[in-house]
């Protein structure tokens, strides 16, 4: 994928987070029909998506291929959460913007524009190594998410039994058992999954039409954030991976996938557990313009 290749699909995102915008202005989403989305998003599209993605193609990689890319996860996510724990105190802010801090390096939107973008770059069979890679965070964003953008006084045990969670683990375990149901269930999921992308877009539009938008792109702490979200961390994890001699497929997915904006589930998750759910739509909309130019740039470079 070429430079322009990748810039026109992160146009698109961003064309689809301006409806997003006009239909709240347009009185069209806004308030209770926000909320609503949110609910149909965490309750039934998500889930549909994340099993969807291993209840489809041809074949999962053999179990050993399966291990060996978790172990390059256990890497990526290590690396995400000393940032986690390094950076935000250095930024400051309320209560609620330090949890869109943490939720922000903890979480890049390796599924929304991850997919996409590796298969374009690697091909077809590069999906595969980012499906594996992205297993844990499906699991963790949707556990760890709310406890790192509300704090431990709004989590709670039945945050671990939500459809999200649920379908997280049943796709890391088929994906470890080698399990494929039968070809018309991944369709049904991929069909109904298929909606989450563009409805998690117009949702995130509609939350950024009441913030000024001089207000959100005139904050340094958000484009402080965003520069360690989007060039220092896939960064250091291109360095590590590489001491490790890392196959270079698997380290082109890895890398790439860090190297994503902040993840569109973290608006979701502070509307329906109480986070700063302004602050998160801005680092939302301000990562995902900047990864116009940066991951183009990322990519030539891998390439």
């Amino acid at each position: 994928m070429s430079f322009f290749d990748t810039l026109t699909e992160m146009l698109v995102l961003l064309f689809t987070i301006a409806m997003g915008f006009t239909a709240n202005r347009l009185g069209i989403l806004g308030g209770e029909t926000d909320q609503k989305i949110s609910k149909l998003l965490l309750c039934l599209t998500l889930p549909a998506m994340l099993l969807g993605s291993v209840c489809t193609g041809d074949a999962l990689p053999e179990t050993s291929v399966v291990l060996g890319t978790l172990g390059v996860a256990v890497v990526f996510y290590c690396l995400e959460f000393a940032f986690v724990l390094a950076v935000p105190p250095l930024l400051g802010g309320t209560p609620g913007q330090q949890g869109v801090w943490r939720y922000t390096l903890a979480f890049p939107n390796v599924a929304f524009i991850g997919y996409p973008v590796v298969t374009a770059l690697f091909g077809a069979e590069a999906l595969f190594y980012a499906v594996i890679l992205v297993l844990p965070f499906n699991l963790m964003t949707f556990t760890l998410g709310p406890l790192l953008l509300t704090g431990a006084k709004r989590f709670s045990l039945r945050q671990m039994l939500s459809p999200c969670v649920l379908a997280s683990a049943l796709a890391l375990g088929l994906a470890l058992l080698r399990l494929r149901p039968p070809a018309v269930v991944g369709e049904a999921l991929n069909f109904m999954g298929n909606i989450t992308v563009p409805l998690s877009l117009l949702f995130v539009g509609s939350l950024l039409a009441g913030i000024p938008l001089g207000r959100m792109l005139a904050s340094p702490r958000l484009w402080i954030l965003t520069a360690v979200r989007l060039l220092v961390l896939p960064a250091v994890l291109c360095l590590l991976l590489r001491r490790m001699g890392t196959e270079p497929l698997i380290l082109g997915v890895a890398v790439i996938q860090m190297a994503m904006p902040t993840a569109m589930n973290g608006s979701l998750l502070c509307m329906e557990y109480g986070g700063d759910a302004e602050c998160m739509a801005q680092i939302t909309f301000v990562s995902t313009l900047a990864s116009i130019v940066t991951i183009p740039i990322l990519a030539a470079s891998l390439l």
